[in-house]
């Protein structure tokens, strides 16, 4: 049995995993199947579905729902009210339970308040959605979008800084000083 924080308001299903040091707030549900890493953080009113896998210290804000079919890396931010869709075409009166699509959330992404991530398109690792953004499309790693349908604006540090790159194609990120190379439309740390 792992040592975890559990609001007694909280309803936790048999058969869930939960890593030592988290914590689950007021009014969630995790449902059975699920896996909860170490030191993660579960807001209120929070929905975790069956096969959901989160990483070590991810952060669920409140009133999020996180369906079959998503799994997070470690460090994923999770903003208040962020939905996960899991049907691309949901139909009350057709059952499309063998038909869930499956999302990915790089290590260190961080998706906004009241964003929506269309099912079947992976968010990158250190990717940042801005908040109300409806993600229709892979988002690359370290990258910046925002709006509705979600478009790239720019590029993010692992620190959550805008990245401005010269005319080498190099960024300094303004708080850990951390170097980025922008190569082919694809961003590394060097």
């Amino acid at each position: 049995m792992s040592d975890f924080f559990a609001h007694e308001t909280a309803v936790i299903d048999e058969g869930c995993q939960i890593g030592n040091g988290t914590k689950i707030w007021h009014f969630s549900h995790l449902m059975t199947g699920c896996i909860l890493g170490e030191k993660c953080n579960i807001g209120q009113n929070v929905v975790i579905s069956p096969k959901v896998v989160l990483g070590k210290n991810v952060k669920v804000q409140n009133n999020v729902s996180i369906y079959e079919g998503v799994t997070c890396d470690d460090d994923v931010f999770l903003g208040p009210s962020m939905v996960f869709t899991n049907v691309i075409n949901p139909r009350s009166a057709v059952n499309r339970k063998n038909e869930y699509l499956k999302t990915h959330v790089g290590k260190g992404a961080s998706i906004g308040a009241n964003a929506t991530i269309v099912c079947g398109h992976n968010i990158g690792q250190y990717a940042f959605i801005g908040a109300g953004a409806v993600v229709t499309k892979e988002v690359p790693d370290y990258a910046l979008v925002v709006g509705n349908p979600a478009r790239q604006m720019g590029w993010m540090s692992e620190f959550g800084h805008r990245l401005q790159f010269d005319t080498e194609n190099i960024a300094v990120c303004e708080e850990s000083g951390e170097k980025y190379k922008l190569e082919n439309n694809k961003v590394s740390k060097i």
